[in-house]
């Protein structure tokens, strides 16, 4: 219980953080009636598609739980029910404070003229979003622990026996419960990433094809009748998309840990006992508790200090400070749960500290990742240097460098996490990389602050434009703008590292879950079924991909035809006599993201469950490797040539490549690369990370049904 009670109390002193810093901000003034306009309508905007979104999804929700309550439990059911409402609660409240931020922050920034001072708010805003990830996520797991665990004796006596239904399926009673809560989380950040990522990028390359590059006009500017709706588009794609997104990747580490912990249990035959086990469920709620406050202190930590005029320092000062603190933390409760247990069953090399280098491993690795994004994607660096002045070239050659870019910046993530995985396996188990992934992300509260204070900027600087605030204004807000390009493509390392990470976790426990616990666990690559299963699994994420961006295709399609249209019929709107037509826009990226993104979302859900009920669980088994492995590489490449071509873009704005600056034929084609990045950076890349954490936890959940209930092995049957 006194684990319950510091669980419960990161949690509520998260959300009354997040409380207070929601209606601090909102106190700020938001400046001239123009910005306030302004402001009112990207607001509605982003309200009126978050309420439809949750109107479809939570259709699905209710459908899922219905299925799942029927083939296997009514608390799976109930589980997943109480997920989705966690994360939809955080990925609203985010959305609706960076509404409200984005129009304070234009306002700070032309009262002061102080980037310090702008940050701050920004940050401020940013951070209501990472304190409800980190709270609404915590706050789920206390109540599925507190009433399924505890107030339905699910833990404690008879945990370990399996419960068999009425359709004799069997499984663990507290695990599969836990699965149904992580599914439920998944489930909403997929239609969250997915419907926000289509909506923004839809209106973002509709603003730039035809505003940019043909009508020359400048990036938010008001005569642009879509820049409303790319900014409506930040706040539902980059912060309740991105909110969602970190939750499930949260809670997805948790349970892949506690979930391995019962079945490294079972399959010691007897040899770990009931306290060990105890202790190894228990462990994943301390550590992240502990980083919860750490977090809370690294965001007090950066709004009440005084602030330079390095942004880039002052985020990266909170994030580590975030990060050592947990590492501490997390040192301590391994020392004091572990210090007098026999470990040896769970395989931890080195006794206590095993499981605190295996979370420390996942820290590293996720920092180490997030250098490298940043070495790639940051103007700062010569990578990003060079794909500016492919530009002087035309769009073909930066096209081509920028692709080439992504693709040469998978190798050094990926031999970050393979070495990370090994080293966590020989030192700490299986339960190990577990650790890491859950270490990797036991700062995300911090890590999501700084990530949703990007788009915060990014509108902060369109209603700056729009409202004709002078340029001093723009540069500060560009300069915040520019800082979280980099911010967002370090903690897209950090989710898809995690990810990884979290599916080999959730990987193993599927295995347990149909396998005799005696026998060694393998998954036979060379037979058929597991081989098929790999190559079709490496195929999903590109059908994924490709299906993803033929979606934001369509919608872009849609919109540069209507702001064509606008410029054509309606000459004053370019000389400034006329406004546009703003709500139309709005309108087609609205039907273009919920029209689009259904196949594609349900598509994670059902192909596993399919594949399991007609190849059984060796298919599903290859399916899972393949789709992890292909789509890290793809997550990596995306987001990566995406913040390049964005940055390469900035960094000619800037006037660093001396003759080629705004309006340029360089800048035009730095602006067709960041138009082609658009939706690999914000739609692709960070849908692939959910696509295989909902892969993994789906045949968790069912592959108990489809391990007994398969037609290959009625066919096998029959030819015996």
């Amino acid at each position: 219980m006194s684990v319950l009670a510091l669980l419960i109390v990161a949690a509520l002193l998260a959300l009354s953080f997040a409380a207070l810093n929601f209606f601090s901000v909102k106190k700020m003034e938001e400046g001239s009636p123009r910005m306030q306009q302004i402001a009112a309508a990207i607001r509605v905007g982003a309200g009126a598609f978050i309420s439809y979104e949750y109107k479809v999804l939570a259709i699905v929700i209710v459908i899922v739980a219905i299925v799942l309550s029927v083939l296997l439990s009514w608390h799976a059911g109930a589980a997943l029910l109480l997920g989705a409402v966690m994360s939809a609660c955080a990925g609203f409240v985010g959305m609706k404070i960076a509404t409200y931020a984005n129009v304070r922050v234009s306002n700070e920034a032309n009262k002061t003229r102080d980037i310090g001072k702008t940050l701050k708010v920004a940050f401020k805003g940013g951070s209501v979003m990472g304190l409800c990830v980190g709270g609404f996520a915590l706050l789920g797991l206390f109540l599925v622990y507190l009433i399924f665990g505890i107030g339905l004796k699910q833990l404690g006596e008879g945990q370990l026996t399996s419960v068999t239904n009425f359709l004799g399926i069997s499984f663990l009673p507290f695990a599969n419960t836990l699965s149904g809560y992580a599914l439920g989380c998944s489930i909403v950040a997929m239609f969250n990433r997915i419907g926000g990522g289509i909506y923004t990028k839809a209106a973002d390359m509709g603003a730039d094809l035809v505003g940019k590059t043909e009508a020359h006009i400048p990036e938010d500017d008001p005569r642009n009748p879509a820049t409303i709706a790319d900014n409506v588009g930040d706040n539902v794609g980059d912060v309740a998309g991105l909110g969602s997104d970190l939750l499930e990747s949260y809670i997805g580490s948790i349970v892949s840990a506690v979930t391995l912990a019962f079945h490294l249990c079972i399959a010691s035959n007897g040899k770990m006992e009931a306290a060990l086990l105890e202790k190894l469920y228990l462990f994943p709620l301390i550590v992240v508790s502990g980083g919860l406050i750490a977090c809370c202190l690294g965001i007090a930590f950066l709004l009440f200090k005084k602030v330079g005029k390095n942004p880039h320092a002052e985020l990266n000062g909170a994030t580590w400070f975030s990060a050592a603190l947990t590492l501490v933390f997390t040192a301590a409760a391994a020392f004091f749960m572990f210090k007098d247990t026999d470990t040896s069953a769970a395989n931890f090399a080195l006794g206590w500290a095993s499981p605190m280098i295996g979370a420390a491993l996942g820290i590293i690795c996720g920092i180490l990742i997030g250098i490298i994004a940043e070495h790639y994607t940051s103007a700062d660096y010569k990578p990003t240097q060079k794909l500016a002045e492919a530009s002087v070239e035309g769009s073909a050659l930066t096209i081509t460098q920028g692709l080439g870019l992504g693709m040469k910046s998978c190798m050094t993530p990926c031999i970050v996490l393979g070495l990370a995985i090994i080293l966590a396996y020989y030192i700490s188990g299986m339960y190990g990389v577990a650790m890491a992934a859950i270490g990797m992300l036991s700062f995300v509260t911090v890590t999501v602050s700084v990530d949703t204070y990007g788009p915060i900027s990014d509108n902060a600087g369109g209603i700056a434009e729009m409202s004709g605030l002078d340029e001093d204004v723009r540069k500060i807000t560009d300069t915040l703008d520019s800082v979280g390009n980099t911010t967002a493509a370090i903690g897209k390392g950090f989710a898809i590292g995690s990810g990884a990470l979290a599916a080999l976790a959730l990987m193993i426990s599927f295995l347990y879950s149909y396998n005799d616990p005696s026998t060694d666990l393998i998954l036979n690559i060379i037979d058929p079924l597991t081989l098929a299963g790999a190559v079709i699994g490496g195929a999903l994420p590109f059908l994924f991909s490709g299906m993803l961006i033929d979606a934001v295709a369509k919608a872009a399609r849609k919109m540069v035809a209507e702001v064509r249209r606008q410029f054509a019929e309606r000459p004053g709107i370019l000389d400034g006599t006329e406004e546009p037509d703003y709500k139309t826009c709005i309108s087609i990226s609205s039907k273009g993201a919920i029209g689009e993104m259904k196949v594609p979302a349900l598509m994670a859900i059902l192909v596993p469950v399919v594949a399991g009920f007609v190849f059984g669980p060796e298919f599903v088994g290859g399916l899972l490797i393949g789709s992890t492995v292909a789509a890290i590489m793809l997550a990596i490449f995306t987001g990566n040539s995406g913040g390049a071509w964005d940055n390469a873009k900035k960094y000619i704005e800037t006037g660093a490549i001396e003759g080629h600056g705004k309006g340029s034929p360089a800048h035009d084609a730095a602006v067709v690369g960041d138009t082609v990045g658009d939706p690999l950076k914000d739609t692709v890349g960070p849908c692939l990370d959910i696509f295989i954490k909902i892969m993994s936890t789906i045949s968790l959940v069912t592959v108990a049904v489809f391990y007994k209930y398969n037609l290959f092995s009625i066919f096998i049957d029959l030819l015996k």
